[in-house]
């Protein structure tokens, strides 16, 4: 079994593994009363202000005259990048959203939320489905840049179906990839992959760092690694240090 690295503490904040990451989600809400709703908004205004920046200085392009393609998965990572993509849109870029079918049960309460609230703000929504892939292609090579918002930290195994094919395309169009959380196809513990994953420019990491991402075998994959804060309280962070 593979190793989960031992770095405590990464840009100032505490490194968590994904088990640790969701019991820290379910006491800020349990405890300290910060809903996920709250938090999703948060990381998803917070994620589309990092692209922006990074547009900015290593693409000199201001919001006005920035494509965007945001790739979205099923999950709350979806979730995430549905509000980004709306933030972004709000700030004057031009973006796109593809999303993953859902389960038969449907999507999650918060991605279906996220996603009235984009195509409300006037965000293009396609759902990408095994046989309209080819669309994506296109789509890639007249953006700027690409947003990986696929898979989050309950992932495990290699990614299958749609996904495993929209991971390809967005690592062939030779765009920068910004990931939302991790890079989809990597372990949020290890930070090993199985075969199929994003190449990132830039790893947007929400909350806390991801012990995965901390692997030096894993930053071949994560490009720059930034935390984001997004509302959790500061005695839920001094507890996440001392645990």
């Amino acid at each position: 079994m593979s190793k989960i690295p031992q770095v405590k503490e990464f840009d100032g904040f505490p490194v968590v593994t994904a088990e640790k990451m969701k019991y820290l989600d379910k006491k800020a809400s349990m405890e300290y009363g910060v809903a996920s709703d709250v938090l999703m908004e948060n990381a998803g205004r917070a994620v589309a202000q990092a692209v922006v920046e990074f547009a900015a200085a290593g693409l000199g392009k201001r919001p006005a005259g920035l494509k965007a393609v945001v790739c979205c998965g099923k999950g709350n990572n979806g979730g995430d990048g549905l509000t980004a993509a709306r933030y972004l849109k709000q700030a004057g870029a031009e973006v796109k959203v593809f999303i993953l079918p859902p389960k038969e049960t449907g999507y999650g309460e918060l991605v279906v939320k996220n996603l009235a609230a984009a195509k409300a703000a006037g965000v293009p929504v396609e759902m990408t489905a095994k046989e309209g892939l080819d669309a994506l292609s296109a789509a890639f090579s007249g953006a700027d840049l690409l947003v990986d918002a696929l898979l989050g930290i309950s992932a495990v195994g290699k990614p299958a179906g749609p996904v495993h094919r929209v991971i390809q395309l967005m690592n062939k169009s030779g765009r920068p990839i910004v990931a939302v959380d991790l890079p989809s196809g990597l372990s949020a513990d290890t930070g090993h992959h199985s075969g199929v994953f994003i190449i990132a420019r830039l790893t947007l990491t929400l909350g806390f760092a991801k012990s995965g991402l901390m692997a030096a075998h894993a930053q071949k994959n994560t490009g720059v690694i930034k935390v984001l804060p997004i509302g959790y309280p500061a005695k839920l962070i001094d507890e996440a240090r001392r645990t």
